[in-house]
């Protein structure tokens, strides 16, 4: 059974039976809790957070607010999280890119032992963009175009690695030009300068409807509601493939088992809300969830991922600077 069939089973579940844990406030919180967001404002991690914030709020009878540490792909905030008391009143929702740094970067803290997993938050499906004047108009198109002309052309990358993963799957050999993030790439892929790049599809759709960009496939499991007309990299060109940026709440290894359980069932239901995930769907991502069980494996599973990715396409630990 798939970790995403298992959040939608386990989610009434959690629904009817968080009911005795909301009332429990006087063991946890106990005091104000912060919710710490890596990046800068205004992303998928960061509206969640305060999504949660204003509603835990009153649920647990203490002040829960967002914290902003942007910074270093997103290992400033995660370092405060996992150097913090493992007492459940410092948490933080990270995002793809924090199974991505141990690859690239020396961390300042051990991913797997420093910070304890609680729950995915978010899933969103990235897709293949290209610039307007690039030839290609299919996901075929695109790897018969590339492999016949081997580090000719060029894609952006700003710290993640699903286009490195595409192209290791795809046996593309193309430029890397790396970019602080995606939006700085869009402008020169819009002026042609880099011909591809991996993104989420909510940024892309206006500049795709405009004509500024290309979208030849979407990377979910599953084409995105908002394109139901543009087929996924898994159903054209490379079986199996799927590039998602998730959301995952984690606070420093230690925690109690019991508090991790209460935050995870409150957290989890308040995620199923129809308010919240109509939210969600407004931002073109899906809610999902998971135990801290899996929590933990999945990070795991996506740090090897990446890790291996990363080396295979020559990538050292440490070759990108901080």
């Amino acid at each position: 059974m798939t970790l995403a069939r298992r959040s939608l089973l386990a989610a009434p579940a959690l629904l009817a039976g968080t009911g005795a844990g909301w009332g429990q406030t006087s063991r946890f919180p106990g005091r104000a809790v912060r919710i710490i967001v890596p990046y800068t404002a205004g992303g998928v991690s960061d509206i969640t957070a305060r999504l949660l914030a204003e509603n835990l709020t009153p649920l647990w009878g203490q002040p829960v607010t967002v914290e902003n540490r942007a910074g270093a792909n997103g290992m400033i905030g995660a370092e405060v999280a996992a150097r913090a008391t493992p007492d459940g009143t410092t948490l933080c929702l990270a995002g793809t890119a924090h199974s991505i740094s141990p690859a690239l970067y020396r961390t300042p803290y051990d991913t797997m032992r420093d910070l304890a997993y609680i729950t995915t938050t978010s899933q969103t499906p990235q897709a293949l963009i290209v610039a307007p004047n690039f030839p290609p108009n299919t996901a075929q198109e695109f790897v018969d175009y590339v492999k016949a002309r081997p580090n000719q052309t060029s894609y952006a990358t700003f710290g993640a690695l699903g286009m490195e993963l595409f192209c290791q799957k795809a046996g593309l050999e193309m430029t890397r030009v790396p970019y602080r993030g995606s939006t700085q790439g869009h402008p020169d892929l819009i002026a042609g300068r880099v011909d591809a790049m991996l993104d989420t599809i909510t940024p892309t759709l206006p500049h795709v409807r405009e004509g500024r960009m290309k979208l030849l496939a979407t990377c979910g499991a599953t084409r995105a509601p908002q394109t139901p007309q543009v087929p996924t990299v898994a159903e054209t060109v490379i079986p199996g493939f799927t590039s998602t940026v998730w959301g995952m709440l984690m606070g420093p290894a230690g925690m109690p088992p019991e508090t991790v359980a209460k935050i995870h069932a409150d957290v989890t239901a308040l995620l199923h809300r129809p308010d919240i995930l109509e939210r969600h769907a407004g931002l073109g991502t899906a809610i999902w969830t998971m135990s801290p069980e899996e929590a933990q494996q999945f990070m795991g599973a996506e740090v090897v991922k990446w890790t291996a990715t990363a080396r295979a396409m020559g990538i050292e630990q440490g070759a990108i600077g901080r």
